[in-house]
């Protein structure tokens, strides 16, 4: 067990923290640009030749600017400017959060939204849940773009691509040394770096670090994490060029688990005693390849070939039959990918097709009953689980008018997998063969530029999901069709003013042939579900000084079908009714800035019969911002002060029933954060 003294030791902790070290070290070395008058190609990357056909999607997008604006420890801290997106935070040191999006609450900590890092996936296959995935290997300080599609819209993923995509891309081009620090309350330490360096005449290098710590808020929840990431990019001559990528990330931390409803509400900050020394233990190591070659005439052929290897184990402490019991999840992944991409363009239209291959390999181990991490009976489930997919793709953006601009895309995925038991087992789950499953998923959007301030958008598309976690390795599977998604959506984007601007969007989703269990190893596709909702964006100057932003987001998600009567009409658990975010900056001075937010998140209900519901919240941030006089010798360097939850109200930032127990998971308390950004 990890504690607020024992955390930190004064040696040297994981080989990834060295690392980090090192590359800040790194900054002091001097750039080459300024005697290099060539500009190097950019190596692209999966999905880059599609960006030409957002314009029929709603595809909110935030760049780097606006990222390093943010001051972000955390990458999943952008969510709360995306229109209808939500995070319920567990507050469980390691473990992803559950992100909402489109009226799905699955993502994140399960499978119903796609993550990508420059076109590599980085949804777990079957780590915790299907689709799980952690945004903190990934450096803030070092994205160029991050971008959500909104809905089952894009070509570049299957099986996870429900509730939508979030697409990160990380800076590739450019000389510049970036820092960002930051102090807060709590114990909590960032500290962020970026390097483009350009080598000689031919090469590139990019280099980002991060190591964050903090000792909590709450008893025992302690954590540290340490991230590395390397490109080395080289320009061979003739139209070819390659890159080699690495990263490392290594966390652990302590975690008090939930408090009881009760608990919750005397000592919003305190820790159930009854929870026994929980937490996590994580490292995660990825390398990749990519090769461009020009063909001639705007066309580009891309491949790539990427593995990945990591492990990760969690203790969790949570009512049972009665009494709170911990259990241990171990999970040992490894992955294999390799893809092509072909893409061109010509005066009036863009395309790419892509084929790709994926080999997902997971080792679990599941205990239950432990005492303060220490086992006390056999494993309830111990087996390997491995799940391959052969995907195509391809789309088509043509601009035929500027009244219709219509963009066709299809993919098609194939699976395959199998499970083998590594010792034994207490667990009743099937573990066999997996029968191939196969997916073809159409989207077709169109946009029209009705003016020279107002663009129309109109779009349908559909997406899938497997058999989720062991159910998809069951023979009572075999028959099993995916789980389909349609999504129909209008939109606008509409300047209305030099002042104001403003993008809207009305969804409308119906899932169909959902699984059930109708017995052990027994399943079936029964079951819908309708999901609708409006998305709203603005911007609105009315001074030169002052900006506002809005974005809002309603989401209805209702059952239609179920085995269970009692369940239809019900709302889908852990949706917020609505949530709003409203930012305001007021420069009122060259060298001073104040900046605040408000964030409104409504009710929603906690368990499927909506017996429970969680209560709405809002809570109050507010920054001061100073531009550091240039005689100091930094670029643009700048020095923020902020106060997160200014109120000090409590709020649950996630909550649940398990076992019977209506269990919190207790919002931030009010902080005060110190940060500094400045470049070398």
């Amino acid at each position: 067990m990890l504690n607020s003294t024992a955390l930190f030791p004064s040696r040297p902790h994981p080989t990834a923290a060295r690392l980090v070290a090192a590359a800040f070290l790194t900054l002091g070395l001097p750039l080459a640009a300024a005697a290099q008058e060539s500009v190097l190609a950019t190596v692209t990357v999966k999905g880059q030749a599609l960006q030409a056909g957002r314009a029929a999607y709603s595809v909110p997008t935030l760049g780097s600017e606006e990222i390093k604006q943010a001051a972000l420890s955390e990458v999943e801290a952008l969510w709360r400017q995306v229109p209808g997106m939500h995070v319920n935070d567990y507050q469980l040191s390691g473990v992803a959060n559950s992100v909402v999006l489109r009226g799905f609450s699955g993502g994140g900590h399960g499978g119903d939204i796609a993550a990508t890092l420059d076109g590599i996936s980085l949804n777990e296959a079957m780590s915790h849940a299907d689709g799980y995935f952690d945004l903190n290997v990934v450096v803030p300080l070092e994205l160029e773009e991050v971008a959500v599609h909104q809905g089952p819209v894009s070509v570049l993923q299957g099986n996870f691509n429900r509730a939508g995509l979030i697409e990160l891309r990380t800076r590739r081009s450019g000389e510049y040394r970036d820092v960002a620090l930051q102090a807060a309350s709590h114990g909590a330490l960032d500290a962020q770096a970026a390097l483009g360096l350009r080598i000689d005449a031919a090469s590139q290098l990019f280099l980002a670090a991060q190591h964050a710590r903090g000792d909590g808020a709450r008893p025992d929840s302690g954590n540290q994490r340490s991230t590395l990431s390397a490109r080395w990019q080289h320009q061979l001559g003739g139209g070819l060029r390659i890159a080699l990528s690495g990263r490392l990330h290594a966390a652990e931390g302590d975690s008090p688990g939930y408090l009881g409803y009760a608990q919750w509400l005397a000592d919003p900050q305190g820790k159930d005693a009854r929870v026994q020394s929980d937490g996590s233990q994580k490292h995660f190591r990825t390398l990749r390849l990519d090769i461009n070659y020009d063909l001639g005439q705007d066309t580009h052929l891309l491949a790539y070939a990427y593995g990945t290897s990591q492990d990760f184990v969690r203790w969790f402490t949570r009512p049972k039959a009665g009494s709170w019991a911990q259990r241990e999840e171990r999970y040992d992944r490894s992955v294999a990918g390799t893809g092509l991409n072909l893409s061109g363009a010509t005066r009036s239209a863009q395309w790419t097709l892509g084929l790709e291959a994926l080999r997902e390999s997971t080792d679990y181990g599941y205990w239950d009953d432990l005492q303060g991490r220490r086992r006390s009976a056999p494993a309830i489930n111990n087996r390997e689980a491995t799940l391959n997919n052969v995907a195509a793709f391809g789309q088509l953006d043509w601009k035929l008018h500027p009244l219709f601009t219509p963009s066709l895309g299809l993919r098609h995925d194939r699976f395959t997998g199998d499970c083998t038991r590594l010792g034994a087992e207490t667990g009743s789950e099937t573990c066999t063969r997996m029968q191939r499953v196969a997916h073809t998923s159409p989207k077709l959007g169109v946009s029209s530029r009705v003016h020279e301030l107002l663009t129309l958008r109109a779009s349908w598309s559909e997406g899938f999901a497997l058999p989720g976690n062991f159910a998809k390795y069951a023979l009572g599977a075999a028959q099993l069709d995916p789980n389909v998604f349609r999504q129909t959506e209008v939109g606008l984007q509409w300047r209305a003013s030099r002042q104001l601007w403003l993008d809207l969007a009305l969804y409308r989703m119906a899932s169909s042939q959902e699984i059930r269990n109708l017995a052990p190893g027994i399943y079936e596709n029964f079951g819908q579900t309708r999901r609708r909702g409006a998305e709203l964006q603005a911007v609105w100057t009315p001074a030169r000084s002052v900006e506002l932003r809005w974005n809002y987001g309603r989401a209805q998600s209702r059952v239609t079908q179920n085995a269970n009567a009692a369940l239809v009409g019900r709302q889908v658990a852990a949706v917020p009714s609505y949530t709003s975010t409203l930012q305001a900056r007021w420069q009122m001075h060259p060298d001073w800035a104040l900046q605040g937010a408000l964030r409104h998140v409504g009710r929603m209900a906690v368990d499927a019969a909506n017996s429970v519901w969680s209560p709405a919240y809002h809570v109050v941030d507010l920054g001061l911002q100073y531009r550091l006089p240039a005689a100091l010798g930094l670029q643009d360097g700048t020095l923020r002060l902020t106060v997160r939850n200014l109120a000090d109200k409590p709020y649950a930032s996630s909550m649940s029933v398990i076992g019977g127990e209506r269990l919190v998971a207790p919002g931030a308390p009010r902080s005060l954060l110190l940060g500094l950004q400045f470049s070398l």
